[in-house]
């Protein structure tokens, strides 16, 4: 069941994720589905499971990297650089509509957004430590930016792929490391 809510998920999105779309993904009627999922909102929470479980699947490159390194990886690894990124991506992008509309999910994004800034914190720590970024430089306004820059080149790229290739995605993301410095 999960590898259809998935299926629905990276073809037509959190908007067009409803019981009938994933019955017919499964085979199966709408009936039987609501045996699992009595409401959209219960086939709602499960999708977000399924897409955290296929985001941990991804796996982060140069985990072992610190200060500026850790987070040029840690911005690479959110970017649509591979076809498997660009689906988790456009299911996350394609969630925002949902969250917006409703304070519970809305509430679910913050804490996501929470625990994405918190991967990014220790980097940013790290080349404050290490002399990689102007003394004296807030924390909280770097990894705040950071995120905000990676998010953009994400939205940007999935919007205009013509135009953010794989290739540029990186150049853009060194380059941004590059004026941190």
């Amino acid at each position: 069941m999960s590898r259809a809510v998935w299926q629905v998920l990276a073809d037509k999105g959190f908007g067009g994720l409803t019981l009938r779309a994933v019955a017919a993904e499964l085979g199966s009627t709408t009936g039987l589905l609501t045996h699992y999922f009595p409401s959209k909102r219960e086939l709602l929470r499960h999708a977000l499971d399924v897409a955290q479980e296929q985001g941990e699947r991804l796996a982060r490159p140069d985990a072992g990297a610190e200060g500026l390194a850790g987070l040029r990886a840690a911005l690479l690894f959110v970017l649509p650089l591979t076809p498997e990124a660009t689906v988790m991506n456009r299911v996350w992008v394609s969630f925002w509509d949902a969250a917006l509309g409703d304070p519970e999910l809305t509430a679910y994004e913050a804490r996501r957004y929470e625990r994405w800034r918190g991967l990014l914190r220790p980097h940013v720590e790290a080349a404050l430590r290490r002399g990689e970024l102007a003394a004296g430089s807030d924390v909280d306004d770097v990894v705040a930016g950071a995120a905000a820059f990676g998010h953009g080149v994400v939205t940007q790229a999935l919007f205009d792929p013509d135009r953010f290739p794989p290739e540029r995605q990186v150049a853009l993301v060194d380059q941004y490391i590059a004026a941190l410095r």
